[in-house]
């Protein structure tokens, strides 16, 4: 490499690496801080930090990840716990394995998702039951089947996601699961009778109104199904965390703050995922290439669907950090008497 140059150009030669060496591993040094275990990879204070922790919470490729590298993942986090970690491990060794751990097992049970009820596998499980929920000129049979479809994978999801520190039972899950239902079918179908019957709109304006009537239907229930799931929650309330992680014990408060925030989340999620297709589709579907082509109508609808719910999840989740914290003076007494820290932790759920 050297060869045929004078001592001063070899120097300069090295000289000029030397930054450009120095600029990557200040960039990977910023991607991947001192590892800290429990702790996200960025920033929870800041809307942006959470969102490209959630980009590595949804990361559809987590769904593939072998048992035998979960296990490594798990046993390299267990091994910086007690201080035995092997020479050499970097950060970013370290940070992958939690983002592993994290993408498929329960921050409060350690117990495997099932792979469709994951937040890895929300977007590639649901956006067909997007496409399905807005689909053209739906009969009273399809509004209902995809309606329920939707708030069964969405119960799912709640309750695969839930915040886990006490035991939830069963009958608690189908009340929370009825009531979704019955509402965002309710709704959906009532919304739809009511436009149908509307005789001041011409058939045109009808067709593209009813487009939007998934939203409220999904929205509302999505909020119902939250709260009817965990309103147990609101009367024993939920684990907190003192500043090192230890649970100082069950806070209503708290509780009070984590389903609040998880329905605030779930009410906005719907918003670009089923108001965007609708306004797109209504331009795209007036282009020459799908005039003529009206096969290609299914297929761009649902890439549509795709890329609005790929872009509204990670935003909607990022609004409020997966552990929250909240300032120990606002909690129970009994709660203020166990730790000095001036703030506590809670995990809010999804």
């Amino acid at each position: 490499m050297w060869e045929g140059r004078s001592r001063g150009e070899r120097e300069s030669a090295r000289c000029e690496q030397r930054p450009t060496m120095a600029a990557a591993t200040t960039t990977v040094a910023a991607e991947y801080p001192p590892f800290v275990l429990g702790r996200a990879r960025f920033d929870q204070s800041t809307f942006h930090g959470r969102f490209r922790h959630f980009l590595d919470i949804i990361d559809p490729r987590t769904l593939f990840v072998t048992e035998r590298r979960l296990k490594a993942a798990a046993q390299l986090l267990e091994d910086f716990k007690y201080g035995t970690l092997p020479s050499g491990v970097s950060n970013q060794q370290l940070w992958e394995a939690q983002k592993i751990k994290q993408a498929v097992l329960h921050p409060d049970t350690n117990e495997k998702i099932l792979m469709p009820f994951r937040m890895s596998g929300y977007i590639p499980f649901g956006t067909p039951i997007v496409v399905g929920l807005l689909l053209p000129q739906q009969t009273l049979a399809t509004t209902v089947f995809w309606q329920w479809l939707n708030q069964s994978h969405n119960a799912c999801v709640n309750y695969a996601n839930r915040n886990a520190t006490k035991p939830t039972p069963m009958s608690r899950f189908l009340l929370g699961y009825s009531g979704a239902v019955a509402s965002a079918v309710s709704l959906a179908v009532g919304l739809n009778v009511f436009i149908k019957k509307a005789s001041r709109f011409n058939p045109a304006t009808r067709l593209l109104i009813q487009r939007f009537v998934p939203f409220p239907a999904v929205a509302a229930a999505n909020v119902s199904n939250v709260v009817l799931m965990r309103h147990g929650e609101l009367e024993e309330g939920i684990s907190v965390m003192d500043e090192d992680g230890n649970a100082i014990g069950f806070s209503k408060i708290a509780a009070r703050h984590a389903l609040t925030e998880t329905a605030l989340t779930r009410a906005v999620l719907p918003i670009p995922i089923l108001v965007l297709p609708p306004i797109i589709m209504s331009f795209l579907e007036k282009t020459r290439m799908l005039q003529t082509r009206p096969r290609l109508t299914l297929p761009v609808h649902s890439l549509v669907c795709l890329a609005a719910f790929g872009f509204a999840l990670p935003l909607a989740i990022s609004l409020f950090p997966q552990i929250s914290e909240i300032e120990t003076s606002k909690l129970e007494p009994e709660i203020q008497s166990k730790t000095l820290g001036e703030r506590s932790f809670y995990n809010k759920g999804l």
